[in-house]
């Protein structure tokens, strides 16, 4: 089976993309599994440690060809306040359980989970469920997989969704 054994960011992108690969946050911090592509490429990802893979970034197989790498649409809460005073609350509220978030300028995106979205709404904020790539903050642990803690869990799959790319 071939191997991918290298990622280039999105900011360094050369060469011909050939497929894609669609895969939800989860699936996008690996270091060595067997994934499949779009069109149905099969390759193993060889990499030297965990790594997330982000939207944009390409996946290098050893004929030099690459894969492009897409963040899959995925059941999130976007969670906004009436001022930044009470937004901050919430953010506060939601780093204190340790959860993956990612923080735009008009929201705060978690995963789905009704049980935060009834605490967001008990607060005063708005707990809305949305469908769209995850990109959560990377976070002091940035150099320990980007926010995660890595136990040693690899899921042993990817995710071969067919979207369009725009």
């Amino acid at each position: 089976m071939i191997r991918a054994t290298t990622v280039l960011r999105r900011d360094a992108l050369q060469g011909e993309i050939v497929d894609r690969i669609v895969l939800d946050h989860g699936d996008r911090h690996r270091r060595r599994v067997a994934m499949r592509t779009a069109n149905g490429l099969s390759f193993l990802l060889d990499l030297p440690e965990p790594t997330v893979l982000d939207d944009g970034d390409a996946l290098v197989l050893q004929d030099g060809r690459l894969v492009w790498v897409e963040a899959a649409p995925e059941r999130l809460l976007a969670i906004r306040a009436p001022d930044d005073h009470a937004l901050k609350r919430l953010i506060w509220h939601i780093g204190n359980r340790h959860i993956p978030a990612e923080i735009a300028p008009d929201a705060v995106y978690i995963a789905y989970d009704h049980v935060l979205a009834e605490m967001v709404r008990g607060l005063g904020g708005t707990a809305d469920a949305v469908e769209r790539p995850f990109r959560p903050e990377g976070g002091a642990y940035a150099g320990e997989a980007a926010g995660h803690h890595h136990h040693g869990h690899d899921h042993g799959h990817a995710h071969g969704h067919s979207h369009t790319h725009d």
